[in-house]
């Protein structure tokens, strides 16, 4: 059994990162960004365009192909007042994104919603469009703790996903403290982006160009495509002193028998590399659901589901990659199901060994928040003097920033 993080302090994943050091803008060309390479306790720079020479040939990379939507929405009351509505993932009375965001007419979705205290209960705001012509009308129907449920209803025969795409504004992060610019509509999205859900980028994806696809092509090395739809809970701060306070946030996962088999027979012949922290947390995610499955053949879907100290709270010793990704296979066979569509909250941190991933590529993350926690459970203290090499080397942070491969050292 793991190490346990509950009483891992977030106070000790603290460091210094001046405003300037954000990258407010990405660069003009997405694989010219500087890149990290941390292996063994070794330190080294070079560029995203290198990394075909860089990686060995019997590397296969892992992406997570998720889309970013249009999740803030505008609205206006009689009195002429503006509230603003983020869409943060689809009610519970939905099994998945994808079924949410094919509604006709209406659907009930969570949200935060600014200026919500001048909104009264029972009042509905409406949003207009003129091309094509729309009206949106938006009604809350229940106020939780961190969230609002929404019903929004148009007057046209369009989907969720396609009154977003017309009305809605694309979410860039709060940090880069800027309105979306025409430009990020393309540049905040990774080039294999399909399935929409996320409401922020798979980041460490946005350094691939066609031409590096290419040559990643050219020297052997593979592709497997996931999906975890990214969460407005990524940029949730730690706020708790110690991870036994702190609510991971819960995404959906989306993947096949093909992509997972892909995964195993992979990881036999070489190394895996995920790229960005969303997908390592679904390669990592789907090692647990496999054990479960293992120790349950009959386990139900919402059992499958990764909660947040699962990995140190189940017993999984002598249970490899292997058994648990060939276990959670039969068990997506056997329930005669086409993608498996479940959500996992697992929270990596220091403590947490790699089941599947032997390294990853990931930007440069905000002090004290799960992400460092996760750069620190694949390479430990380390960490530190990764973040102050980038610092003192001219490194880009955040989205837009400058990425690195970290070779997995616990």
């Amino acid at each position: 059994m793991q190490h346990h993080p509950r009483h891992i302090a977030i106070s000790e994943f603290n460091y210094g990162l001046p405003e300037e050091r954000i990258a407010k803008f990405p660069l003009p060309q997405r694989d010219r960004s500087k890149l990290l390479i941390f292996d063994q306790g070794s330190i080294r720079e070079s560029v995203y365009t290198n990394l075909p020479d860089i990686l060995p040939s019997n590397t296969t990379l892992i992406f997570n192909n998720t889309r970013v939507v249009f999740a803030r929405l505008f609205f206006r009351k009689n009195t002429g007042g503006r509230i603003e509505i983020f869409c943060l993932e689809p009610d519970s009375r939905y099994p998945d994104i994808q079924t949410a965001m094919q509604q006709h007419g209406s659907v009930y979705w969570k949200c935060l919603v600014g200026g919500a205290s001048k909104w009264k209960p029972g009042t509905t705001i409406s949003l207009g469009i003129d091309s094509p012509a729309i009206t949106i009308t938006a009604e809350s129907v229940a106020r939780e703790s961190d969230h609002q449920v929404i019903r929004f209803s148009w007057n046209a025969d369009m989907s969720f996903a396609e009154i977003l795409h017309h009305a809605g504004n694309l979410p860039l992060p709060p940090y880069l403290n800027r309105t979306a610019e025409s430009s990020d509509h393309d540049r905040y999205q990774t080039i294999y982006a399909e399935p929409e859900g996320s409401v922020a980028a798979p980041t460490a994806g946005l350094h691939f160009s066609p031409e590096l696809f290419r040559e990643l092509d050219h020297k052997g090395i593979r592709k497997i495509f996931v999906t975890l739809h990214v969460g407005a809970g990524t940029f949730k701060p730690v706020k708790a002193e110690t991870l036994e306070g702190h609510e991971m946030h819960a995404e959906f996962l989306e993947t096949d028998p093909a992509a997972i088999a892909d995964i195993l027979n992979r990881k036999r012949v070489g190394k895996i590399v995920c790229v960005g922290t969303t997908s390592l947390r679904t390669t990592e995610s789907l090692y647990w659901m496999g054990v479960k499955a293992l120790k349950k053949p009959d386990i139900g879907a919402e059992e499958l589901e990764v909660k947040q100290w699962d990995p140190y709270e189940t017993e999984a010793s002598g249970i490899n990659a292997e058994a648990a990704l060939n276990a959670l296979i039969h068990w997506i066979n056997k329930n005669k199901l086409r993608r498996l569509v479940i959500k996992t909250q697992i929270l990596i941190a220091p403590g947490y060994k790699l089941r599947i991933a032997d390294g990853l590529i990931t930007n440069f993350h905000q002090p004290q928040s799960t992400l460092l926690l996760l750069i620190a459970a694949v390479v430990g203290d380390d960490w530190k003097k990764i973040y102050r090499y980038a610092l003192e080397h001219d490194f880009r942070f955040l989205s837009y920033g400058d990425g690195s491969l970290l070779w997995n050292q616990t």
